[in-house]
């Protein structure tokens, strides 16, 4: 007689897996939406392009300073400086980087505070429909459109206003920087070095004379901005069209292949600011002999009257030519630097997506 119903042996216990941390996911947004990384990728790029090209930059002030469009004049008064040691090749190589501690700091925390306003406006721009870029022209590198760019689309109106209001806001900042800048690659002041310019305009004008000409820059620097964004955007779309997809091209973050990215983004840089220099040169002319003699020069109006009594016309193009090409090349140079970087950084998020959600 069987004592009870048959014992079941007991199945062999499975010791646990080994505990392993949680993999660390990146953030929902990724870097083209992190306020921080544009201010970062901003400031590097302007402070690239400002180093470069600040001889462009002197002798421009330096024709606008002179009220001629003599160039060789401009360098010839550089070499020949009253009071400075005898000229030479070397001596005037150097004296064409002056100002630039206060051009670099100025152009590129402008550059910084600039991106990364216009993302954020950007950003908050396409949630209203009005603003957002078609759906047909929203396909961007890190929607896996295979574009050239990893920035949020917005419609022509979108672009325009959000880079006008950013760098608007972006020059109130910078506006005592931008003082100091003018006035140290002028040859009206002897300052010696940054803090001693911020005290000799402290003493002399107080805090009005670090924002003298924001009116003019505002004008300048709004419709410009704008326009370039507007312009920028428009010759992207256009010439990525026109090239089509090539060899390397992929989906996702890679987008277009990386030189033929770079090659659109500088390619449409240089258009897009050779065009919006011809239009916002008055404002620069008027803006810098506002800056250089505000004793003479006191207000927008006043001043553009007394240039045009003196020299017609002819005197807002003063330095259009070294404005062109200065533009020119540091956008372009600063928003495909920026691009890239932004590029690069999407590439490697949503690398690092992948390895993790394959770890989960």
């Amino acid at each position: 007689m069987s004592d009870g119903p048959p014992k079941v042996p007991p199945k062999p216990s499975t010791p646990p897996p080994p505990s392993s941390p949680p993999a660390r996911r990146p953030s929902a947004d990724g870097p083209s939406r992190d306020a921080a990384f544009h201010f970062a990728a901003g400031l590097g790029s302007g402070l690239l392009s400002a180093v470069l090209l600040q001889p462009v930059e002197l002798l421009k002030t330096r024709v606008q300073q002179a009220g001629h469009h003599s160039l060789a004049a401009t360098l010839a008064e550089i070499r020949l400086a009253p009071g400075a040691a005898p000229p030479s090749a070397a001596r005037t190589v150097r004296r064409l980087w002056r100002g630039t501690a206060p051009s670099a700091l100025r152009t590129g925390f402008g550059s910084a505070v600039y991106f990364a306003s216009l993302n954020s406006i950007r950003q908050h721009a396409a949630r209203v429909p009005s603003l957002a870029g078609a759906p047909a022209a929203t396909t961007t590198p890190g929607s896996g459109g295979g574009g050239s760019s990893s920035l949020v689309q917005l419609s022509p109106t979108g672009n325009l206003l959000a880079g006008a209001a950013a760098r608007t806001f972006a020059g109130l900042l910078l506006m005592p920087l931008t003082v100091v800048k003018v006035r140290y690659e002028s040859s009206l002041y002897g300052y010696g070095s940054v803090a001693g310019a911020c005290r000799a305009i402290w003493r002399a004008e107080g805090a009005r004379g670090f924002f003298a000409g924001f009116g003019a820059t505002a004008l300048r620097d709004g419709p410009y901005a704008g326009s370039y964004v507007l312009f920028y955007e428009l010759a992207k779309a256009r010439l990525g069209a026109a090239l089509g997809p090539g060899p390397g091209d992929g989906d996702g973050a890679a987008g277009m292949a990386g030189r033929r990215a770079a090659a659109v983004h500088f390619a449409s840089g240089v258009l897009a600011a050779a065009t919006c220099s011809v239009l916002s040169n008055p404002f620069d002319a008027v803006k810098t002999r506002i800056q250089l003699q505000p004793a003479d020069y006191r207000n927008i109006w006043q001043a553009a009257g007394l240039m045009w009594r003196e020299r017609g016309p002819r005197a807002f193009m003063d330095g259009l030519a070294l404005r062109m090409s200065r533009k020119a090349l540091s956008s372009a140079l600063a928003w495909t630097l920026y691009e890239e970087l932004i590029r690069r950084a999407e590439v490697s998020w949503q690398r690092a997506g992948s390895r993790d959600e394959t770890v989960l």
